[in-house]
This record gives structure tokens, sequence and C-alpha cells, in this order.
């Protein structure tokens, strides 16, 4: 499939802002089976940009400075991306989770990519004792790594209820868990951290689900905004596989990935400081639309 996406976020200040200095994760990583084709960002009233290093995973970064006063400020991310992305199809050859594990530990890879890079806790995803025995329960050592790794993802999609209301941005893997709802952020670090309590290398996914499902499949779930899934490492062979707690799904051809960390912290689309005072309103659009089917 080709995709044209459209990510539109509106801040509206209740004074003008003096001054604001953010860090935006917007443009679409090239990954395997998805490449990024074209790429527009603006910003209205305008500013400063230019590229900047990514502290850690796998995202493009650019610095933003608005250095005059605004009531408004608007940021338009706008590509065009290919993914030819097969679903996954567990094999009695796959590694077991033990194997990975034990293959995690001993990479000598030193890229962000690397599984060594998402074995331990994170600031925003740490160990959690219930998360772990309640995970542990499809993270038999000796089960092979794809199989496992759907059969956990079904299970947070069947055992937890979507609700934007149950959960904030800053909510912990813990209390969601304890709640058993939220979206899709909480899914996503409540799998992360009952896999690497368990010894397995996951990331956290940040990006995009096709907005217009195909005929007669159901709308996934989180299509209108930023979506979180997660990455399991299976091996050299394998590599990183997507999974989408959410939607109990495997990451294919409706997924479109944006960024690749430990955690929302390293890869959140737009973060930074504004100077100023009073009330601040945000408002995020995002569309992915469906241009073509791509030809095999």
């Amino acid at each position: 499939m080709r995709y044209a996406i459209r990510h539109v976020t509106r801040f509206e200040y209740a004074e003008p802002a003096a001054f604001a200095r953010c860090n935006l994760r917007l443009k679409p990583i090239d990954w395997p089976g998805q490449h990024l084709e074209s790429y527009h960002l603006s910003v209205e009233p305008g500013g400063h940009t230019y590229p900047a290093r990514a502290e850690a995973g796998l995202a493009h970064v650019v610095r933003l400075v608005v250095a005059e006063p605004a009531r408004t400020l608007t940021i338009e991310s706008t590509a065009t991306v290919t993914v030819d992305r097969m679903i996954p199809v567990p094999d009695a050859s796959d590694p077991t989770l033990g194997e990975i594990a034990i293959a995690a530990r001993a990479s000598r890879d030193m890229s962000a990519a690397s599984p060594a890079n998402y074995l331990f806790p994170s600031p925003l995803i740490p160990i959690d004792d219930e998360i772990a025995q309640w995970c542990a329960q499809e993270l038999a050592p000796d089960r092979g790594a794809l199989e496992a790794g759907i059969a956990l993802a079904r299970r947070i999609q069947n055992a937890f209820s979507f609700d934007t209301t149950a959960t904030l941005v800053d909510t912990t893997p813990h209390e969601a868990f304890a709640k058993r709802g939220g979206v899709c952020q909480d899914f996503a670090q409540i799998m992360i951290s009952g896999m690497r309590a368990a010894g397995l290398p996951a990331a956290y996914a940040s990006g995009y689900l096709r907005t217009l499902p195909p005929p007669g499949q159901p709308r996934l779930v989180g299509a209108d905004a930023t979506h979180a899934w997660v990455l399991l490492w299976c091996g050299a062979e394998r590599g990183w596989v997507g999974l989408d707690p959410t939607n109990g799904i495997w990451m294919a051809s409706d997924h479109v990935l944006m960024a690749v960390g430990r955690d929302y912290a390293d890869i959140a689309p737009i973060d930074g400081i504004v100077l100023g005072s009073g009330a601040q309103k945000m408002d995020v659009s995002v569309d992915v639309e469906p241009l073509e089917t791509v030809a095999a």
C-alpha cells in the first residue's frame, strides 16, 4: 500500500507565548517493509528548524525554535509512505523465547536497533511484579517467539477495555494494569513491561494506522491519532516483529512506523518547552489515506 499521511498539531495560548523550543519526531523512518517516498514539514506562524540527534531510539528529530511571541502555533507534517509488509506466520523453526533472550544478551551490535538496548527497564516502563506474573503465563521460555508474542498481544486485547477516559499520558503501566483499561500507549507499555521482566528485548513503536479499512473489514482502534504498539526481537533471522495489543494483530500493511524507542519519552511526536502564561489548548488531527495498492 501507498499512504498519504497528514498530521496536524495546533496549540492555542491564552496569552502570547514568548518563546518555544520543541523536538519534532514526525517524519516516518525507513524500516524493513516500509519506505518513505516524500516528506514536508510546515510551521505557522513560522520558526527556525534544524536537524537534531536522536538521544535514544530510532527517530528523525527536528528542533523547532519559535522566538517571536505567538498566540497560536500550527505544526503540519505530510508524508507519502509505501508499505509492503507481510503478516508474519509462526513456524516450528522459530527460536524460542529462551533462545532469543540469550542471543539478545550476547549481541555485540552497538546501533540504535540493537536488541540489547531494549532488554531493561526504562524511565516510563519499569518492571512490575503483578504485570510480570500475568504476562508470564504466555511467555514460557520453551515457547516459539512469534507464537508467544501474538498470544500475549491477544490476551491483552481480550482482558483490557479501550477507554480514552481511563488514563492520561503520564499514567503508569501499573495503574493502567490495575484498571484493566486505557489506550494504545497503556497496552503497549504493559506488554513491554511483561516481556522485559521475562528477559526479552521489547521496544515501543509509534506510528499510524490506516484510517479507512479494506471493504468488509472492521475499522482498527486508534486510527484517528498516532498509535502505539510493540516490537519484539525474534532472533537474527526474523529480526524485529511488530505486535499490536490494542487490536490483537501483527504489524502489517495497516501500520506505518514513525519511530522506535525504549518508551514514549524517546519518541514523543512533539515535546519541549514554552515560555508564557495562561492556559494552553492542543488539538491533534491525523489522517492516513490509502492511495493505491502496490503491485507485487
